[in-house]
């Protein structure tokens, strides 16, 4: 699968900075590399990384020494082209790459790399490893988000199974049958992909934080925020961190406009196991 972060829709770091995931200003913070690994190994990055993990006060900068941890995954967002029943259409498509970022005190952060005109560039740093463990979990099956409902999945074949509880609850424990699960989405999200009328009405944040039963909203299970980061300048000249919480995927907002401009991401406070 294409794994390239500019055309075909796929999301750019111009579109972070629509998202607010990225300030304008500090767009060319981190310059691009030839990969994605050597994006996120970067001396640039890992120095934006030592702010990150010592934000709250859990750890020195001196001290975080952070390091990425193997090769970066490639990370899939629920497809619109799937939901409008096109033919050919993969259950997903690929957004972003993640890399799984280590701090000496153990704290754990997923880097999105997304590839430019000059190369790839970390765009975004979120607390947790979700991209990356679920990716592993996946093994050698499609993996993917629902960012609608926080819900990791892994499609293999013919089936699509739950990788955490938001799917269980979507899916059920064993799953369901790739037909069967385009017939959900269809009827969560079919009425509100680019074009409809929900989009045009400019309500197309409907699974935002702001309304009932949405992730991170009051009354939804399980709700919790996932800590963001982008690198803008600090008054010492180096790229400060700017943290900020969110609450839902950011690729499933150009895909299907239905999460508000200003979610990205967000995480459940608790543990999840699959």
């Amino acid at each position: 699968m294409n794994a390239r972060a500019t055309g075909a829709g796929l999301l750019t770091a111009a579109a972070l900075v629509l998202l607010g995931a990225l300030p304008a200003d500090a767009a060319e913070a981190l310059p691009p590399a030839p990969t994605p690994e050597q994006a996120a190994s970067a001396p640039g990055t890992l120095d934006t990384l030592s702010r990150f993990f010592a934000r709250d006060g859990a750890v020195a900068r001196s001290a975080a020494a952070p390091r990425v941890e193997g090769g970066s995954v490639p990370v899939r967002i629920l497809s619109p082209d799937f939901v409008a029943g096109k033919p050919g259409a993969p259950v997903a498509r690929v957004e972003f790459r993640a890399s799984r970022a280590v701090s000496s005190d153990g704290q754990k952060a997923s880097l999105w790399t997304v590839e430019r005109a000059g190369g790839w560039q970390v765009v975004n740093i979120a607390t947790g490893d979700d991209e990356i463990r679920y990716a592993e979990l996946g093994g050698a099956g499609l993996v993917f988000r629902e960012p609608q409902i926080d819900a990791w999945y892994v499609q293999k074949g013919a089936k699509v199974l739950p990788l955490d509880e938001d799917a269980v609850r979507a899916v059920g424990r064993n799953g369901t049958s790739l037909a069967a699960y385009r017939e959900r989405v269809v009827r969560a999200y079919g009425d509100k992909l680019p074009g409809s009328a929900y989009a045009k009405k400019g309500t197309a944040g409907g699974y935002g934080g702001s309304e009932a039963g949405a992730p991170g909203a009051p009354g939804a299970p399980g709700a919790g925020p996932r800590t963001v980061t982008t690198a803008a300048s600090s008054s010492d000249g180096g790229p400060a961190v700017t943290a900020a919480s969110a609450t839902a995927g950011a690729g499933a907002v150009l895909a299907l406009l239905l999460i508000s401009a200003a979610a990205i991401r967000r995480r459940r406070s608790t543990t999840r196991e699959p």
